[in-house]
């Protein structure tokens, strides 16, 4: 049976309070297994998924695609 560990974010490391398997990703509440976790903040000590999740998380809009991107509009 799986279970969710309690970690304590660090710079570069995390420390582990209650053994488990796996944490939860602030932003999807995606299951995020221990060996896989490479995206947390240390301040408000929340783990993510990937990469797009820590942006949602830091207030950056995900980009819809790269249409239009660096064209000037009349």
């Amino acid at each position: 049976m799986e279970r969710e560990a309690v970690l304590q974010f660090l710079d570069a490391d995390f420390s582990i309070v209650r053994p488990g398997d796996f944490v939860r990703c602030a932003v999807t509440d995606a299951k995020i297994p221990l060996e896989a976790l490479r995206y947390w903040n240390v301040d408000r000590q929340e783990a993510y998924a990937d990469a797009a999740a820590a942006m949602v998380a830091f207030g950056y809009a995900p980009r819809a695609g790269k249409s239009g991107a660096g064209q000037e509009t009349d």
